[in-house]
């Protein structure tokens, strides 16, 4: 049995990681790149971010974690790519249809 208690303090510790991660990366996108995106504002990703690192913290209830690492994974799947693509921070520059080894140009 203590080997499944390790087990849930590496996931309930990987879920506030991941949480605080979010929260910090929030903070550090400007409040008009949430507006350009179309997703919500900023306030509203750091009040949902904030509540979630807090649970983590402070209440060990699982089903509320749980909802704090939902709202953690669509911020990283969802906003932050939003995000980074209207602020012009993009891994390696180039196009969108740039491949492993340059432009794809459908087979000319």
């Amino acid at each position: 049995m203590q080997g499944f208690d390790s087990f849930m303090g590496l996931l309930y510790l990987a879920i506030m990681v991941l949480a605080v991660v979010a929260f910090v990366m929030a903070v550090f996108f400007r409040d008009d790149a949430y507006r350009a995106a179309d997703k919500q504002n900023k306030i509203f990703w750091l009040i949902i971010l904030g509540i979630a690192v807090v649970v983590n913290l402070v209440v060990p209830i699982l089903f509320l974690q749980i909802a704090g690492l939902i709202a953690s994974i669509v911020f990283f799947v969802d906003v932050r790519p939003a995000l980074q693509r209207v602020s012009g921070r993009r891994r390696g520059g180039g196009s969108s249809s740039d491949g492993p080894y340059g432009p794809y140009n459908g087979g000319r």
